[in-house]
């Protein structure tokens, strides 16, 4: 917990510093991405990780923000920042709606259920051309705060650095106080957990709509930063990358969330040169990660550094 702070302060001068050495635009936008995947990843980390709940269809509520500020500003002319609470909220809600229901199941039934979640709202906005654009997606307008646009990769670099600082910090106080024990207790033993007082259900519900809201802020403003939406923002496979973001960097680990997806977003542009053999290369690599880094990349490290002192 002490390493924390610390942590946070070099993350801060290692993104205050990349400017100083990324070439061109293609990199500036590589990072954003990482910070991006990053930030999606903590709000998923926090269900998986600490509350111990799977979620194969996360990348729905990512989809969510998305479209509904390309359809609120493009449709209803909102302004931004109007259709991205809009959308926040809306994904909350759904997820408020189902939580109770899902939550009560476990396993592999609970993976199915929040698989079918994922897959019913991909399907949703594919399907509904007239508001969506279908497969073809659609235009998204810049994003204006206050006044100010941002725009070019500079700008929204330095945006969305920012906003990863606060979300670790925001998700590094959660985990430390009354509420992240409670979750932490729940995933340790859900019997113990309600013998202690927690209401289970009612935790896990707390924490999937705060996961939810955070994917659908960073789903809108990521349309926002690309200009363009399609169905694939909601894809399952993109669901399944960031769960493998989580499990890479390390369950129950905030910094691992970021080297997770870091990792995992850097790892098939690096591999692109083998031309062809890219997908094999890059299963092969996560097939190592899982037989000799079994708890994530972080926490194995923190361990064994831990250890030598």
């Amino acid at each position: 917990m002490r390493r924390a702070p610390i942590a946070l302060l070099a993350l801060g001068v290692v993104l205050a510093a990349l400017p100083l050495v990324l070439p061109n635009s293609y990199y500036y936008d590589i990072v954003i991405r990482m910070v991006i995947n990053a930030i999606v990843a903590l709000g998923l980390n926090l269900l998986i990780g600490f509350a111990g709940q799977i979620s194969l269809g996360h990348a729905g509520f990512f989809g969510i923000g998305a479209y509904a500020t390309a359809i609120l500003t493009a449709h209803l002319g909102w302004h931004p920042l109007q259709a991205l609470v809009a959308g926040a909220v809306g994904a909350a809600a759904l997820a408020a709606i189902l939580a109770r229901p899902i939550f009560r199941l476990r396993g592999h039934y609970l993976a199915m259920a929040t698989l079918g979640l994922g897959i019913l709202i991909a399907m949703v906005l594919k399907n509904e051309a007239a508001y969506t654009g279908g497969p073809d997606g659609m235009a998204v307008g810049p994003l204006s705060v206050f006044g100010y646009q941002i725009d070019g990769e500079k700008q929204w670099y330095w945006f969305f650095a920012a906003t990863l600082l606060v979300s670790i910090w925001a998700c590094r106080n959660l985990i430390d106080s009354p509420f992240g024990r409670a979750l932490r207790a729940l995933h340790g033993c859900e019997v113990a957990a309600q013998m202690a007082g927690v209401d289970v259900v009612r935790y896990k519900a707390i924490i999937f709509v705060f996961s939810a809201f955070f994917a659908s802020v960073m789903g809108s403003l990521t349309a926002h930063y690309v200009g363009f939406v399609t169905p694939n923002l909601a894809d399952f496979f993109y669901s399944i990358e960031l769960v493998t973001m989580v499990v890479v960097g390390g369950m129950a680990s905030i910094f691992g969330s970021v080297v997770g997806a870091a990792l995992l977003t850097a790892l098939p542009q690096a591999l692109a040169t083998l031309e062809g053999w890219e997908t094999v290369a890059f299963g092969l690599i996560l097939m190592l990660f899982m037989v000799f880094l079994p708890a994530g990349l972080v926490p194995t490290l923190a361990a064994r550094f831990t250890r030598r002192q």
